[in-house]
């Protein structure tokens, strides 16, 4: 109870007023505020007591633990005898007064801080305009300072460039006044060297002294170039005589004094190059570039290098190129002989390039000059002696090579040489034009290159057909014990693909050597055009000659038959002899057959060699000249076109040849029996006759060429007019015999023998001719009734079997004539 009295003197005390210590002060809100932390602060005090009391209260309660461990609860009559109870929580009233003391307490403090908050307000306000007023008088004063910051610049600026005109015055007037002594002191050279003619003895020490030789050619130069340009002045204005002579002694005087230092520089120049002093060689070659730009030195240098002016050097280069003296030099050697030629040129060349740029001020023209002197020099005398151009109207015989040889020559030299200039481009020439140069070189061969190309094409073919024609000869001396047949055909030079090919390769050549040498599109295509057209001619001419060869050996073989045709009337020994010549006749016939097929091949051959050998090789190359391409293909036509027309007269002689035998083989084998057998009774013979078998096996050994040798369209026309000639003839044949049924069965099977062979021409028509004979042949098996039945759905063959009735056996018997009358009148 008396706590609890004590704690309502504090609450009345804390409650009574201002005369309290203060709970809270504005340091408690600073940094960082918690209102956890203020709060704990201001109960924390009061909560210690309570804990204590409590915990008090609960070890002296009258709770008992009794031994078991059970709790002993008072009696209610013990709970009244302690008294009544105090308070649970005593300091409640302490806090609360403490809170509205800290409630209050925060109240004038937030007074306090709205004051102070008005206050600085107030001094910010009057700070602000203060401020203000400082910066636009700030800004004021800036603008001042800049204006006088442009008005300095200007003035620098303008100081700078009064400055800087007079420096230029005063470098203009250095100079001038550099330029004055200068003149002045040349004046008075110029006055020494005007004193007399070829008087140098009185010179100034300068002229005379070597450690001032470069100052002196300076001044020596500058001098005679005045004297001379106011010589030239004086020239037009004759004015002034007297001055003019003057200067006239001057420059004399100057030039032989300029041409002794010259030499003088020269003579060192020469010691120091064989002593390899390079130091002093540049020296001596930066003050000869005072003369002249030192033309003399740069050309005295190339001029006395040892491959100029040695005579071995010579020697052995055309040693090295062409061989030893009196062989005859091959172009793979001569090819050789170049690479290891140039390729010591140009190191050599390179060798002085490393020199001449250690020495010389301006080492480019140097280099250009020595290039071109190798050319002009060493170059052209190798080529002077490797290519001699051969006259055209006397050409070089085969056996020395032809123009063959040359044009392979010019081929390896042009090309070596082209490769020499692009190695010494690489190495260095300045400002040479070393590839017109080089074309110069050759321009005399150029000129008359087509020429010459063409001309070597005509005189290989040429020494081509000699050396065929040596061959035959040398083949027809070995024919004689030969049968006659036998060495018509074969007597007679065939066409070789090989041939052809070797003159391909002749024009394949020449146009490497046409592309070699044209460097214009232009002039390409036309040389091109011009060695192709060679190529048209060779192989035209060879091939028509072959043909018409050919051609004589088919004209021979149907002389030698016209010889031995058999006549009505001879004696049986007489007949057989001509029998055994007829024989041999045809044999030489079909041998000559089988060679104008094989020439027609081989003709077919060569053609598709030069089409493409065009179509690879030349069409291109004719394309940038307009109407080329097509003119040469209108050509390579036209040169064609005689071997066309040689081998067309050649075929039809074929077919005359075939037909012939066929005649000839029909005559002599063909029995009146074969057609009318006796009726005897036994079985008929459906056997083809024997005339129809050896003419069907005669026409399959001897055609078996030509299907080999022809192809396409020129096949096609060959077999089918061949066909219609045997159709022809075998009709022919026919009416000559008579016919009975069984003789018409063993002619319809000789018709059928035909047409199975015939029908491997693919000629339609030909088939049908054969097909329609078959039919005809009927009108030797049916009966005279049934002939207007034959033709009721082929009235075309009314003619041809109008014939054919007539040689039935029975035609008179049966009095066929006037039923056939009525029957095709009808």
């Amino acid at each position: 109870m008396k706590e609890s009295r004590d704690g309502k003197d504090m609450i009345s005390k804390s409650a009574s007023g201002s005369t309290l210590p203060l709970i809270l002060d504005i340091d408690d809100f600073k940094g960082d505020f918690s209102f956890d932390a203020l709060f704990g602060n201001l109960v924390n005090k009061h909560l210690p007591s309570f804990q204590d009391e409590e915990a008090d209260s609960v070890d002296g309660s009258g709770t008992d633990v009794l031994s078991n461990g059970h709790l002993r609860v008072p009696s209610d009559a013990a709970k009244f005898a302690q008294g009544p109870p105090s308070p649970f929580f005593p300091e409640v009233d302490t806090l609360l007064t403490l809170f509205k003391d800290s409630s209050r307490e925060l109240i004038d403090l937030r007074k306090q801080i709205d004051g102070r908050l008005y206050t600085l307000k107030k001094e910010l306000s009057v700070q602000d305009s203060k401020h203000r007023k400082t910066l636009a008088e700030l800004e004021k004063g800036v603008d001042g300072l800049f204006g006088s910051f442009a008005r300095l610049d200007s003035r620098i600026s303008s100081v700078g460039q009064t400055a800087a005109k007079i420096g230029d015055h005063l470098q203009s007037a250095d100079a001038q006044r550099e330029t004055a002594s200068q003149t002045i002191d040349l004046i008075k050279y110029l006055m020494e060297f005007n004193s007399s003619p070829g008087d140098l003895m009185e010179l100034s020490p300068l002229f005379s002294d070597d450690s001032r030789v470069a100052e002196a050619a300076s001044i020596a130069e500058k001098l005679r170039s005045f004297a001379e340009e106011d010589i030239g002045r004086q020239g037009i204005d004759m004015g002034n005589a007297t001055a003019s002579r003057g200067l006239e002694v001057a420059v004399a005087n100057l030039q032989d004094y300029c041409n002794e230092l010259e030499n003088r520089l020269l003579s060192r120049f020469d010691a120091a190059s064989q002593r390899r002093e390079l130091s002093t060689m540049s020296e001596c070659a930066k003050i000869l570039s005072q003369f002249n730009r030192g033309t003399s030195a740069m050309q005295h240098y190339v001029a006395t290098r040892p491959m100029f002016i040695d005579v071995e050097v010579m020697s052995d280069d055309i040693r090295l190129v062409l061989g030893d003296q009196g062989s005859q030099a091959s172009p793979n050697n001569v090819a050789r002989g170049l690479s290891s030629l140039y390729k010591e040129i140009t190191d050599t060349v390179r060798k002085e390039s490393a020199t001449i740029t250690a020495v010389f001020p301006s080492p480019n023209y140097v280099m250009s000059i020595l290039v071109q002197r190798v050319l002009e020099q060493r170059v052209t005398a190798i080529l002077d002696k490797l290519l001699v151009k051969p006259s055209l109207v006397n050409l070089p015989p085969m056996d020395e090579g032809g123009l063959l040889l040359y044009l392979r020559m010019l081929a390896v030299a042009y090309e070596k040489t082209q490769e020499l200039a692009r190695d010494l481009r690489a190495v260095g020439c300045g400002d040479l034009d070393i590839e017109g140069l080089t074309e110069s070189l050759f321009s005399a061969h150029k000129e008359e290159y087509p020429e010459h190309e063409r001309a070597s094409l005509r005189q290989l073919y040429q020494a081509k057909m000699e050396e065929l024609r040596a061959e035959s000869q040398q083949e027809s001396t070995g024919t004689i014990g030969r049968s006659k047949g036998a060495s018509v055909a074969s007597s007679h030079q065939q066409i070789s693909v090989t041939v052809v090919t070797e003159f391909v390769r002749w024009n394949e050549e020449a146009i490497a050597r046409c592309t070699l040498f044209s460097s214009q599109p232009a002039t390409l295509a036309t040389n091109v055009k011009a060695v192709f057209t060679c190529l048209l001619d060779q192989v035209s001419q060879y091939i028509t000659d072959g043909l018409e060869r050919a051609r004589d050996s088919l004209t021979e073989a149907a002389a030698l038959r016209e010889r031995f045709v058999l006549g009505t009337s001879m004696s049986r020994r007489v007949a057989a002899a001509a029998a055994s010549a007829a024989e041999a006749a045809a044999a030489a016939g079909e041998s000559s057959f089988r060679s104008f097929m094989v020439a027609v091949q081989r003709c077919g051959s060569s053609v598709a060699i030069v089409q493409q050998f065009f179509a690879n090789s030349i069409s291109r190359l004719l394309l940038p000249v307009d109407g080329a391409h097509a003119a040469s293909c209108e050509e390579m036509a036209t040169a064609m076109s005689s071997a066309e027309a040689a081998a067309y007269k050649g075929l039809q002689q074929c077919i005359e040849t075939v037909m012939a035998e066929v005649e000839r083989l029909l005559l002599a084998e063909q029995k009146a029996t074969d057609y009318r057998s006796p009726d005897d009774g036994m079985a008929p013979d459906h056997r083809p006759t024997n005339a129809c078998t050896r003419v069907v096996a005669y026409l399959s050994r001897v055609l078996e060429a030509a299907f080999t040798a022809l192809e396409g369209l020129n096949k096609q026309a060959f077999l089918s007019e061949l066909g219609n000639r045997l159709h022809k003839g075998l009709l022919n044949h026919w009416q000559k015999f008579t016919f009975n049924p069984s003789g018409g069965l063993r002619l319809k099977r000789d018709i059928t023998e035909y047409g199975e062979f015939v029908r491997s021409f693919n000629a339609p028509s030909v088939d049908e001719n054969f097909e329609l004979l078959g039919i005809m042949a009927n009108v030797f098996i049916v009966a005279p009734e049934s002939l207007s039945t034959l033709f009721e759905g082929t009235p075309s063959i009314r003619k041809d079997a109008q014939r054919f009735i007539q040689l039935r056996e029975d035609y008179k018997s049966a009095k066929l004539a006037s039923k056939l009358s009525s029957l095709f009148t009808s």
